[in-house]
């Protein structure tokens, strides 16, 4: 299996390099008669085509870098096989493939929905002065059957403090940030994927008093708008 990866990356280098030795009246001719043969095997198939994971990177890679150095209409006209909507999927499923990393299943409970985390942290949050009892309390009201040791283990994997120090560091860092406000900036950090998957990292700051947002980008990116 590698070997056949490593064969089909090669010969997609060794076609991108023999287009540089091709005139363009000659490219056009030998993309006319790849188009016709194109045709004539999706006549003769008579059926869907299943390319290996191998082949869909290196095609959406390609189809990719059309629609964007050339334009969305191209992008389309050059693709007789598949749908725009397909590439697109496939691309998608990469960027996801990039950032899924398989984990060895640990022992003990589960671990509570996402969603249900959240709101067990916003909760704490919002009132500072509840401990892990009435925090489950409002739970329960809300409809989730949670238990203490729960909300216990959630806020803790939070770095949020118990109920009466959570309360008298709240209290305190809410008059820190008002008597600094003009002062502070709050900042964020995210990233992008590109078609070609690669990372562009963005570091977001915000004035806290004026709302004026700055941006630290890659100058490379700046310049190609």
């Amino acid at each position: 299996m590698l070997w056949l990866v490593i064969g089909q990356v090669i010969q997609v280098v060794m076609d991108v390099l023999s287009l540089h030795l091709i005139a363009d009246r000659d490219k056009d001719l030998e993309v006319l008669v790849m188009r016709q043969q194109i045709r004539i095997l999706e006549r003769r198939l008579g059926k869907h085509v299943r390319p290996s994971r191998i082949e869909k990177l290196l095609l959406a890679l390609s189809a990719l870098q059309i629609k964007v150095w050339v334009g969305q209409q191209r992008f389309k006209n050059s693709l007789l096989l598949f749908k725009p909507a397909t590439i697109l999927k496939w691309h998608r499923d990469l960027v996801k493939r990039k950032w899924t990393f398989q984990r060895r299943e640990k022992v003990g409970r589960p671990r509570i929905e996402e969603e249900l985390e959240v709101l067990i942290v916003r909760l704490a949050k919002e009132k500072p002065r509840l401990g892990y009892e009435k925090l489950q309390g409002e739970l329960e009201k809300l409809g989730y059957d949670v238990g203490i040791s729960t909300v216990r283990d959630v806020l803790k994997r939070h770095h949020i403090l118990p109920a009466l120090e959570r309360d008298r560091t709240h209290s305190n860092w809410r008059t820190f940030l008002n008597h600094y406000r003009t002062q502070m900036l709050a900042c964020d950090f995210f990233t992008i994927e590109t078609v070609s998957l690669q990372t562009v990292y963005i570091l977001f700051f915000i004035e806290l008093s004026t709302r004026r947002v700055r941006l630290a980008v890659p100058p490379s990116l700046t310049r190609r708008g």
